[in-house]
């Protein structure tokens, strides 16, 4: 035979929940690595995983590494041999350097240059003489995002290794890592396993530890647990919110999964349904439970890692944990209505939001100056106005309840709740909940336009007051979500059909933070490199966006409008032969020096040049005003009436002409022409 299977078992202390996934996959991705550059032959590898192990299977792995054939260049070829074909001094000294004779040098062209080189074979060594080394810097490769050092301070992970399994089909590999010497035992399940499970070979781990109540497969970890929490929602006639995130969160804190469900009591379901279920999902990793008309009920369905004899006691243990976590935010919900929110927003002086930016209240007044004019920009009626204002005034104030302060989750929920109870009207209480919307990329979007200016009023002073004090993103650090932020104001004016002037906020924003026009400069390009990603994962052409961000991208409601009519008319004749002619304006303008724009009549010679003169000045103002209006169907009828004299012109038409005087005007004719496709956007880059 061949090949072999290699397992390789990591056990360790529970390692945290958020960190399981990730490994599975960082794990799989270095045995890769490591194998393909060991030049070792393998058919797949897969990487399971549970809080106290990793277990690393690679399938069909050759017994043998592959012979190795390694290439060692030399000198030029005519510098190793004369013009007669006989060896000179540095060829014989190449040669005999990589012990070899003079005939055995080989001649390869690179990069159109003929060299001597020496082609050595060494055989491939035993796979097994191999994997030691391979595996031991496979693991110290293996970099948490949070990393323990214990016993040794060389060696680092998630969580102390406890022991390792290493096989190589029957045969132990003799691996020490951590302290620990491989062998071929593992350990069963903390409660109902044995603690020393000897595995015979690769094939029998699974079903050993299977039987040791440890399922090592996620995927089928998974289907048990899903499906043991179906049939439980048949028992209690509701239907578990089985979020993906906690499904797999859930996934990943057990070995063996025993679903149960549990009760709490009614009076709880006087609270906003949000703060049972953060406090059920977030905090206790229950899944809370619906009735078929979508109605919290008193019930959550749990995950145990044990099976119990009676899992009455299990249940009865997680509902007083419940309970009492229930009750905390029941006194919460009852002393935060004691007082009126806008009693409030005086106390978020007392909350530094950064030390060179101020307090959260210096915040607040922000934000609610950008929104002002935002909701005047956009042309909000006085009353929309009015509330968008008091919205602005209230938006932080439930960040200093009791209710957020122990469930920072909850902010803008509590908000919105808070603000109703103290009387204030619908929509003051929806926008200040929805300011936060989206939280993230594919997020649901703000219900209602002045939720949605104000998150964009608070996203834009953030991103403002954080470049002016140089905390700019760099890198994979962005400790302020700039980059959030900014890609979450391109989506809802995109979703919300809002036209909202990406650089008269950046200017607003700056004025109300005192900053100057070089972090201006720097925001708006900050802005654009983000527009650009955006639109690109939107699916639109580099090309296109080029385009169009040279004549909108302030504007991205009217950018993406731009983008589909560009997308429309791209492939056509017409425009085609119009980016063409753009091309070949701008190169001959560049050599000939950028004359200016402009041209005299008495100079015109040829029909031909008569005709362009008169469609660019025909033209012109019907390009200017369409790209003033954002009237995109305007500007590429204009642009399309322009392609027929262009193109006459370049094929009638001697712009170099002899008479220095006519060349002097055609240039200024082609000048003229260029100008007015730089107003419609730089066509040039749209050559493919």
């Amino acid at each position: 035979m061949n090949e072999r299977d290699l397992l390789l078992e990591i056990g360790t202390e529970e390692i945290p929940s958020r960190f399981v996934a990730w490994a599975r996959e960082e794990l799989a991705s270095l045995a890769r690595q490591e194998f393909s550059s060991a030049h070792l032959r393998f058919r797949d590898v897969g990487v399971y995983g549970t809080p106290r192990r990793l277990a690393l299977f690679v399938r069909g792995v050759a017994i043998n590494q592959e012979d190795l054939v390694r290439e060692h260049k030399g000198p030029a070829w005519d510098q190793a041999f004369d013009v007669y074909g006989h060896p000179t001094n540095a060829g014989r000294g190449f040669a005999k350097s990589r012990g070899v004779p003079v005939e055995n040098l080989e001649k390869r062209v690179v990069e159109g240059v003929p060299y001597a080189f020496v082609l050595t074979r060494v055989e491939g060594r035993p796979t097994a003489a191999l994997l030691p080394e391979l595996l031991d810097r496979l693991l110290r490769r293996i970099v948490f995002p949070k990393n323990m050092y214990w016993d040794d301070p060389g060696t680092r992970f998630a969580r102390p290794i406890r022991w390792l399994l290493c096989l190589w089909d029957d045969e132990v590999i003799p691996l020490t890592f951590a302290g620990c010497v491989a062998d071929r035992f593992t350990s069963g399940h903390r409660f109902l396993g044995q603690k020393r499970v000897e595995v015979p070979s690769v094939r029998a781990y699974m079903d050993l530890l299977y039987d040791n109540y440890v399922i090592v497969d996620q995927d089928k970890r998974r289907e048990r647990m899903t499906g043991a929490i179906a049939a439980l929602e048949k028992e209690i006639d509701g239907k578990a919110d089985l979020t993906p995130a906690l499904v797999e969160e859930n996934l990943d804190l057990v070995e063996y999964p025993v679903p149960f469900f549990g009760t709490f009591e009614d009076r709880f379901l006087d609270m906003p349904p949000e703060v049972l279920t953060t406090t059920m999902a977030v905090h206790q990793r229950y899944f809370p439970v619906h009735n078929s008309q979508g109605k919290l009920l008193p019930l959550f369905v749990g995950v145990s890692n044990n099976r119990a004899t009676s899992m009455a006691v299990v249940r009865e243990g997680n509902e007083r944990v419940l309970r009492a976590r229930l009750s905390d935010a029941a006194f919460f919900w009852a002393e935060d209505q004691k007082r009126p929110l806008a009693s409030r927003v005086e106390e978020l002086e007392n909350i530094v939001y950064q030390e060179r930016l101020g307090t959260l209240l210096d915040k607040s007044k922000r934000t609610q100056a950008i929104a002002r004019y935002l909701g005047g920009a956009l042309g909000l009626d006085e009353g929309a106005q009015r509330d968008l204002d008091r919205a602005a005034f209230l938006a932080k104030a439930d960040l200093v309840t009791h209710m957020v302060y122990e469930f920072g989750e909850l902010r803008g929920v509590m908000g919105r709740e808070y603000a109703r109870k103290s009387g204030e009207n619908d929509r003051v209480a929806r926008a200040i909940y929805d300011q936060y919307l989206p939280a993230a990329a594919g997020d649901r979007l703000p219900s209602d336009p002045l939720g949605a200016l104000l998150g964009v009023a608070d996203r834009m002073d953030t991103v403002v007051a954080c470049h002016k004090v140089g905390l700019d993103p760099t890198g994979s650090q962005d400790p302020y979500g700039l980059r959030r932020a900014a890609r979450c104001m391109n989506e809802i004016f995109w979703g919300l059909s809002l036209d909202g002037d990406l650089k008269e906020l950046v200017r607003v924003a700056a004025q109300e933070i005192d900053a100057g026009d070089d972090v201006v400069s720097r925001v708006e390009s900050f802005l654009q490199a983000r527009l650009q990603v955006q639109l690109k994962e939107r699916g639109y052409p580099h090309d296109v966006v080029a385009l169009a961000m040279g004549v909108a991208w302030h504007r991205p409601l009217h950018l993406e409008r731009l983008l589909d009519t560009l997308q429309g008319v791209a492939p056509e004749a017409w425009f085609q032969a119009l980016v063409t002619a753009a091309c070949r304006v701008r190169n001959i303008l560049t050599k000939a020096g950028n004359p200016p724009a402009g041209w005299r009549e008495e100079l015109l010679q040829e029909e031909g040049e008569r005709r362009m003169a008169q469609a660019v000045a025909d033209l012109s103002p019907e390009v200017h005003g369409a790209v003033k209006d954002f009237d995109w169907r305007k500007l590429t009828e204009a642009l399309a009436r322009l392609e027929p004299p262009v193109t006459e012109f370049f094929e009638k038409v001697l712009v170099m002409a002899e008479d220095g005087a006519v060349r002097s005007n055609r240039l200024g004719i082609l000048a003229s022409c260029h100008a007015l496709f730089l107003t419609a956007g730089d066509l040039s880059r749209m050559k493919k």
